[in-house]
């Protein structure tokens, strides 16, 4: 057995006996499908960004902490009957190998340039499988909005609903721009909840448009105010002084300082 099943094996049983009725751990005792995907998709979360922060160190840990959220529905399953980690494995080996004929299937398959329709060929069979019907169908609601709707884009424009360039969809986005300022008088938070969304869809596909991956590029625009959110804060305390005792001119001071140091717009 090598160590990576031997390992898989030990977190397997811990996880059993943090549910074993007699001595496992309460709080894992109390959950259930529904009450751990709020921590699964926080451990995504830490996984990218460790990633980001090009963090080896952390990694592993990060991605422990997802791998246990795996195992956790795994058992939850298995304790229903429904079905087991081994089951899950299973699925996504099977499903691997089915999406990449290029490489497991017949030497005539092979080809690299396959690789990609065959992966999608793949995915539309599945749906099929599923009684999924519809260019749409299968994109997760549950994913983050800026990415279900590059994802939501991206389908729609396979059967020819898109624009044919980036410079045309920033047209429309001025033009909701456009919409959401004639909203602003009225001040109605349904309608003006509505422009908003519709110009942030459009920035969705204008990233798209453009070969960027829209959630890439929010990160990256929260870490660069929060980077130089934090350069205002120790040039004010530098002064002994916080944000609050600062007017906005002086705080908007310390920032143009700080786009100047960093050399960037």
């Amino acid at each position: 057995m090598s160590e990576a099943e031997t390992q898989i094996g030990r977190l397997l049983g811990i996880m059993a006996k943090l549910r074993d009725p007699a001595s496992g751990c309460p709080w894992d005792l109390q959950q259930n499908f529904a009450t751990i995907v709020p921590y699964t998709i926080e451990e995504a979360y830490e996984v990218a960004d460790a990633i980001a922060r090009a963090d080896m160190v952390a990694l592993p840990d990060e991605l422990g902490d997802l791998l246990f959220q795996v195992v956790f529905y795994a058992r939850l399953a298995e304790e229903a009957g429904q079905f087991s980690f081994a089951d899950v494995a299973r699925a996504a080996a099977d499903k691997m190998v089915r999406r990449h004929p290029h490489v497991f299937g017949p030497e005539d398959a092979r080809a690299p340039a396959n690789g990609e329709g065959a992966w999608e060929a793949g995915k539309a069979a599945e749906r099929r499988a599923r009684d999924e019907h519809g260019v749409l169908a299968g994109v997760p609601v549950g994913l983050p909005a800026l990415t279900r709707a590059e994802k939501l884009t991206k389908r729609a424009a396979r059967v020819g609903f898109d624009w044919p360039d980036a410079p045309q969809v920033l047209d429309k986005l001025h033009e909701e721009i456009a919409e959401l300022q004639a909203e602003l008088e009225t001040a109605d938070p349904v309608r003006l909840a509505d422009e908003l969304g519709d110009m942030l869809f459009v920035m969705a596909n204008l990233a798209r448009k453009l070969g960027l991956d829209p959630e890439t590029c929010l990160r990256g625009a929260n870490a660069k105010f929060a980077r130089r959110f934090g350069g205002v804060e120790r040039m004010l305390a530098a002064q002994g002084r916080t944000p609050a005792d600062a007017s906005l001119t002086e705080m908007e001071a310390c920032w143009s300082e700080m786009k100047r140091r960093e050399g960037t717009t």
